[in-house]
């Protein structure tokens, strides 16, 4: 492990779009491990001297550094592209555009080059979802779900063992029903006519002050704020959600004229 460790920092500054925010608790365990090699693959052992512990950004404790949740996010995109098999060029053309949109150029850059020497690397996608669960709050965890959601229905569709693969990944992140169906909603608008109900957490039969209630709770669930430290790109990608609570919420009040 500590050639892994030592691996990841070596990279500090390389991939400092995905790691330079520090690393805590994402630099030891199952992620730890896979990232060490991913990033250890890139290794040009003739240009680069050998790792110390100069430079390193370490933090101690179980609070998220911005290198936790992106290297954690890395993972996860990789079990959805593995979860049918061999990963498909279509499907790491959906991740390019859902990166390109979220992280920039220079980060879309950095994010391919450790991704596609994750997808060679066997990945237990439980004990890395128990990682992310046991050090990771619950603000963090739905954003994580949320972007995962972005992938999955990038190119409009998502098969059973992608929906499969994210309910797992939610049970095991301790995602409530309510909170995996409104992180859904947004996406099968087509499909459901509640979708708004569900965004926001509702059933159908609500009153138009359990509307208005609601939609507060949902507002302060995931307003961009509760991302603050893990970046401002991924605070912004958090945006997204926070505007679809607001959509569902104009579209009932349309709907119902309150």
């Amino acid at each position: 492990m500590a050639c892994c460790c030592g691996g990841i920092y070596l990279y500090m500054g390389k991939f400092a779009k995905w790691i330079g925010g520090g690393l805590g608790w994402a630099v030891g365990g199952p992620i730890g491990a896979l990232i060490g090699f991913a990033l250890g693959s890139l290794l040009d052992s003739d240009e680069v001297p050998p790792a110390t512990d100069r430079g390193r950004t370490y933090r101690t404790g179980s609070t998220t550094a911005e290198g936790d949740f992106k290297m954690s996010l890395l993972v996860l995109i990789a079990c959805v592209m593995k979860v049918d098999g061999s990963p498909k060029k279509s499907e790491l053309n959906v991740v390019k555009r859902f990166l390109l949109a979220n992280f920039g150029e220079q980060g879309t850059l950095d994010a391919l080059a450790i991704l596609k020497n994750l997808l060679n690397q066997p990945i237990n996608e439980v004990e890395v979802a128990m990682q992310i669960s046991r050090n990771m709050n619950y603000s963090s965890k739905l954003e994580l779900m949320h972007l995962l959601f972005q992938i999955a229905y990038a190119d409009g569709e998502v098969t059973a063992s992608e929906f499969n693969l994210l309910q797992r990944i939610a049970g095991m992140f301790r995602i409530t029903s309510v909170d995996f169906d409104s992180l859904r909603a947004p996406y099968t608008k087509q499909q459901d006519t509640n979708w708004a109900y569900k965004t926001l957490g509702i059933e159908p039969t609500a009153t138009d002050e359990e509307i208005k209630k609601a939609y507060r709770k949902m507002a302060m669930k995931y307003h961009p704020d509760k991302l603050t430290g893990l970046g401002e790109d991924v605070k912004k990608a958090g945006e997204e959600k926070f505007r679809s609570v607001k959509e569902a919420y104009d579209f009932l009040k349309k709907q119902r004229n309150f």
